[in-house]
């Protein structure tokens, strides 16, 4: 599988009483796929899937391969702790008919490299799909080291890497010494950045809300390789990128811009919070600023084009 473009890790919406509301999921699964993104994630962090049932996972899996009907490649999480349960969950992507898998370190039980590899290839064995790696140390606490990718680059199912750890070195090792494994930007403030390394991929929860100015970017970058225009999508892009990084409510934001959309993506379940009425401003605020000027940034390119900005 050739992994290109924007992947989107869709949101569950939820109602006020914490139920998956599923008509809002299959409208977001609607202004996905119409706004143009490459591709769609089920069960990822932004989809709050630790706080879901193993029965809510499957559903979701089946809800998601329903809606989408083939019109983009679907990707399934098989994030736990256990080796067996993402196993499980693996199995039932198989099952139900995704393109791939998302295989992520297992949070919380700290496994060495090695033991890292093992999960990742037993998970791998289950379904016989491709699989797109996530690497997220801050949250996991470990890297998926070079061992790691030593070990399971030498099968081909292992063919993509969200790479999270924001470390500009790690960066410039996976886009010279991993040419065979597909880089995808999993750290959106360093979008512009992984695409001049070569990536053409972006795993990106703001796209759940705005997917016109992250689509607008890697077009900028990737398909027209115009650097000097993605610097000023990047920098109005950047405001966005801090305020949802900033407090621990990346989740809470996501949602909220789903639901500025017109889409009623609802609170995100316990332990978190809902976002209060002074966050919820500033980030319309940011969002509204950043389309304006993403916008303008587009028309001023397209005018030149045309003709109609010269003398």
């Amino acid at each position: 599988m050739k992994f290109e473009g924007i992947y989107t890790p869709i949101v569950t919406p939820f109602n006020d009483d914490f139920s998956i509301n599923k008509e809002a999921f299959a409208e977001t699964v609607e202004l996905l796929i119409d706004k143009g993104v490459h591709g769609i994630i089920i069960a990822g962090t932004t989809g709050e899937y630790y706080a879901e049932t193993y029965e809510e996972r499957v559903e979701m899996m089946q809800l998601g391969k329903d809606l989408i009907k083939g019109r983009v490649p679907i990707v399934m999480g098989t994030g736990a702790i256990r080796t067996e349960d993402s196993v499980q969950y693996a199995e039932e992507a198989k099952r139900i008919g995704a393109d791939a898998l998302l295989i992520a370190t297992p949070p919380y039980a700290y496994p060495t490299s090695r033991e890292i590899a093992l999960h990742a290839l037993a998970i791998e064995r289950a379904a016989n799909l491709p699989v797109m790696l996530y690497n997220y140390p801050g949250r996991m606490s470990v890297m998926m080291d070079e061992e790691v990718l030593d070990r399971l680059g030498r099968n081909p199912n292992f063919c993509a890497i969200k790479e999270s750890s924001g470390d500009i070195d790690r960066l410039h090792l996976l886009a010279r010494d991993y040419t065979h494994i597909t880089l995808a930007c999993g750290m959106d403030d360093q979008a512009l950045e992984y695409f001049a390394w070569g990536a053409r991929a972006w795993v990106c929860a703001g796209s759940n809300f705005a997917p016109e100015a992250h689509i607008a970017l890697y077009k900028t970058c990737v398909l027209e390789g115009d650097f000097e225009k993605g610097r000023r999508i990047m920098s109005a892009m950047l405001p966005l990128m801090r305020v949802l990084e900033q407090g621990g409510k990346f989740v809470q934001c996501i949602k909220h811009g789903v639901t500025l959309r017109g889409i009623d993506a609802g609170p995100p379940r316990k332990p978190l919070q809902p976002l209060n009425k002074d966050d919820k401003r500033e980030l319309a605020e940011v969002i509204k600023t950043m389309n304006t000027t993403v916008d303008a940034i587009l028309k001023e390119s397209n005018d030149t084009k045309n003709g109609k900005g010269t003398k």
